[in-house]
């Protein structure tokens, strides 16, 4: 038996601007999405076309505050080719919360506080 990873949800406050980040940040754009017959909410698929992997965002209609991360112990990693571009773009946007130079990788955090690792090609 084989599984195959295909996506992760994250769960949104004001999707436009989740999917202006990670166009700007990551380069993935909406390939698909599913919305709700009574618009209670939206689910948007993001890629990039490097992987079959997918970052679903949701979007509720009833959600009246931000999401609460807790201790934002989790996060997906972005393997990039070219890592210095990346944290010159990276902190131009003003998102890297976290860097750990010694192991040569760092954090960027979305609008809704998720963190998103960014690692070298290695």
């Amino acid at each position: 038996m084989k599984f195959k990873m295909i996506h992760e949800n994250y769960n949104v406050f004001d999707l436009e601007r989740s999917k202006a980040f990670y166009k700007q940040a990551l380069g993935l754009e909406e390939v698909r999405r599913i919305t709700a017959p009574d618009g209670s909410y939206i689910i948007a698929y993001l890629a990039n076309g490097e992987s079959d992997f997918q970052l679903e965002l949701t979007w509720m209609r009833d959600m009246d505050r931000p999401y609460n991360l807790g201790d934002c112990e989790f996060h997906l990693a972005f393997a990039v080719d070219d890592f210095d571009a990346a944290h010159k773009l990276h902190s131009e946007m003003g998102c890297i919360c976290f860097e750990n130079t010694a192991m040569g990788i760092y954090f960027i955090e979305d609008p809704d506080g998720y963190w998103l690792e960014i690692v070298p090609t290695r």
